[in-house]
Parts: structure tokens; sequence; C-alpha cells
């Protein structure tokens, strides 16, 4: 079972006139919606994608059912703007987080994203972002083209590359949270996040004070900073805590399969279509099975491992073969919650070529085993010093 105490706000702030954010949260669904476009025009978006993908996860709350709920707050946005000319142009992010549930009945916390509003975890004081903003600044960090210092002041920081409402098509990142007992979510809009650090916002965020408490402090020091956007803040700390049995870490496409063109019926059609044969339909099928099955077998080969590999600096379980299989590269299922730097030294080495398990869970399994030889001698080089230091005061 999943548990989780919560507080939220939102605020104008200092120099916009209206607050176009929404965010609401509850035993199950944390959700922040940073709306954009004219006069009331993004709070009308925010407030529809917000009460959609609350009745969407009120009717199935799973995976699926959140990640429908989602696409059709984005239809739903997309016909209001056609439909209402005073709200032509008008969209939001949305960042959720819900408890989901899997076929087992399990309850675990699932993140989905579109757009610059942001997840953060905090464990032990420090933050950890889990969302990657869908911006076209930030797109270009990732790519190589700017560096995470240039993209603070790129003019283009703020253009976002995702919306709920800006295509008929949405894609929706989707990441299963692997969190343990006290740790804190914090969802916010860019209000927030542009106007702190994430020093600022570790420390405000991890404070030992009430929930209610942390979320005014943040929205305080957000507009004595500046207070240039509406900003919005849901923090969450976890009582319980179930991990999902598969995680997820992907992205999602609403892209509709293309429509063939009709064809047109006609006597040159007809005489055309008389030369193709059993023997060449037999044959066609033919080698299209071939093909199919040469490329089940290699999809079966490139995807019937997993390993460990060094991920930023933090154990990640990656499925696939270390090298690919031709087009088929390896694709990271989960970044754990170990450090690399946190293993033995021939670990680190033998992390760095790649450890292979044959499963998921014997992947997961040893990671930990890993991090626990490492924290071994940790306690064993402890206790050598300080053994150590009472032989030299006999001695004194």
């Amino acid at each position: 079972m999943t548990r989780w105490r919560y507080a939220a706000a939102t605020d104008t702030g200092l120099v916009r006139e209206t607050n176009q954010d929404a965010v609401f949260v509850d035993d199950s669904l944390a959700i922040v919606a940073d709306g954009m476009g004219g006069h009331a025009a993004g709070e009308v978006a925010s407030a529809m994608t917000v009460e959609a993908v609350c009745e969407g996860f009120l009717e199935s709350p799973t995976v699926e059912g959140l990640h429908t709920a989602i696409e059709t707050a984005n239809e739903s946005v997309l016909r209001e703007a056609q439909e209402n000319p005073d709200h032509f142009g008008m969209g939001t992010t949305v960042i959720a987080v819900g408890l989901t549930r899997d076929d087992s009945g399990v309850s675990s916390p699932t993140l989905f994203h579109v757009g610059d509003s942001r997840a953060y975890q905090l464990r032990d004081g420090a933050l950890r972002q889990l969302s990657d903003d869908h911006s076209v600044a930030e797109e270009w960090v990732r790519m190589g083209r700017l560096t995470p210092e240039e993209a603070l002041t790129h003019p283009r920081r703020h253009q976002l590359t995702r919306g709920v409402g800006v295509e008929g098509s949405i894609d929706i990142d989707v990441l299963s949270v692997s969190a343990q007992v006290g740790d804190r979510l914090l969802l916010c809009s860019d209000g927030l996040s542009n106007e702190l650090s994430n020093e600022s916002i570790a420390r405000l965020a991890s404070s030992p004070v009430p929930l209610d408490d942390a979320v005014s402090e943040l929205i305080e020091a957000a507009k004595q900073a500046g207070g240039r956007d509406n900003i919005s803040v849901v923090l969450l700390e976890f009582d319980e805590v179930d991990v999902a049995a598969m995680p997820i870490k992907k992205t999602t496409s609403s892209f509709a399969p293309p429509v063939a063109p009709p064809v047109r019926a006609g006597a040159q059609s007809s005489q055309r279509y008389r030369r193709f044969t059993w023997r060449v339909w037999a044959g066609v099928a033919f080698l299209l099975a071939i093909v199919a099955g040469s490329y089940a077998v290699l999809h079966w080969y490139a995807y019937s491992t997993y390993y460990l590999g060094n991920d930023n600096s933090t154990i990640a379980v990656y499925q696939g073969q270390p090298s690919g299989v031709l087009w088929f590269k390896p694709l990271k299922v989960v970044d754990t919650q170990y450090s690399s730097a946190q293993l033995r030294v021939a670990d680190q080495i033998d992390l760095g070529a790649t450890i292979s398990e044959p499963t998921l869970e014997a992947a997961l399994q040893d990671a930990a085993t890993l991090h626990n030889e490492w924290k071994k001698t940790q306690t064993t080089a402890t206790t050598t010093t300080v053994a150590g230091a009472t032989t030299t005061l006999k001695r004194g």
C-alpha cells in the first residue's frame, strides 16, 4: 500500500494580473497545470485539464487510465479553442503523480509530464529533478547545442516543444517513481523553478516543518526573488510506499495511424490487379513471413537480457545487448536509488563494463547486493579506525 500526506497552494505572484495555474491534490492524485494564452484562455486551459485528468483517473486509476485522461484533456482544450475564438491559442502544461494500480491491485506512484512544469524528489535533504523540461532551450541542452548555463538566459528558454492543447497528438513522459518512506515529491510550475536555485528549493522543501508551512515558505521565497510569474506548489511526503512490479520510463505518443487513400475503381485498375496471380501473392507472403520472422528473432535476442550500467553517476538498469544489435539499441528501463560511487572499486570497474542479468528483478537485486557489499566495507573501515584509536590511547 502506498500512502502520502500532502499540501498545495498557488499564488498569482507580483507581476501577473491573473493566475493561470491550476492545482489539485488528494490521497491518490496530484496535478499542477500552468496555462498559457491571452486574456483568460490559459486559466481556462489549465482548469479544463485538471478537471479532465481528475475525472479520467477517478474512472480508471491505472497507468493507462491516467494516460488516456491526459489525451482527453488535450482533445477538450483543442476543441474549446476551435469553438471559441477568444480562447484561440490557449494551452497548458501538466505534470501529475498518481497512485496507479497494477493487475494485482498494488498501487505505486507514477509520474506523467508534458511541458516545463517540474517534479523533484527529495531524500535526506538532497534534490533530484525527475522531469525533463519540454522547452526549446532544454531540448538543445540535451542535444549538446547549449550548456545548462546558456539555457538559463537563452531567449527560447520559455518556448515549449510540447503542451496540452497545442496539437492533435501529444507525447507524454511516463515514469515510475522509486520512492522510500520519508521521501518528498515536489510538483511546481516554472514560477517557482525559474525564481529559486536548486539549493534553495532543496532547503525549503525538505525543511522539518509541516508540509503546509514548507509550501508557504517556497511561494514566499519565489515572490521575494521577483515573483514574475504565477507560482504553484504541491508537496507530497510518503508514509508507505509500494514499488511498481515492472517500472516504467518511456515517452508515449497519441499519433493516429495513417489512413490509406481510397482506391478509384476502373477498367485500367482492374486489369492491373489481374496480373497478380495466386503464385505471386504466395511468393510475396512467403517473403514477408521470412522478413517478419527474422525481425522477431532479432528483436527477441536484442532485448532478451538486462544489464546494469552507469547513468550520470547513478546505477541504471538497461534492457538489451550492451552494444546493441543492428538498429535495436539498448533501452534504459529505470534509474535505481544507488549511486555508482557507492560501490567497491572492483564493482565500479565491472559496472563500467556492464553487468548482465537475465531479468529485471535480478538486475535490481544485483544492484542492491553490490551496494550492500559496499556498505559492509564502510562499516569495516569504521570499526578498524575506532579499534586503532583505542589501541593508541592505551599505549599512551
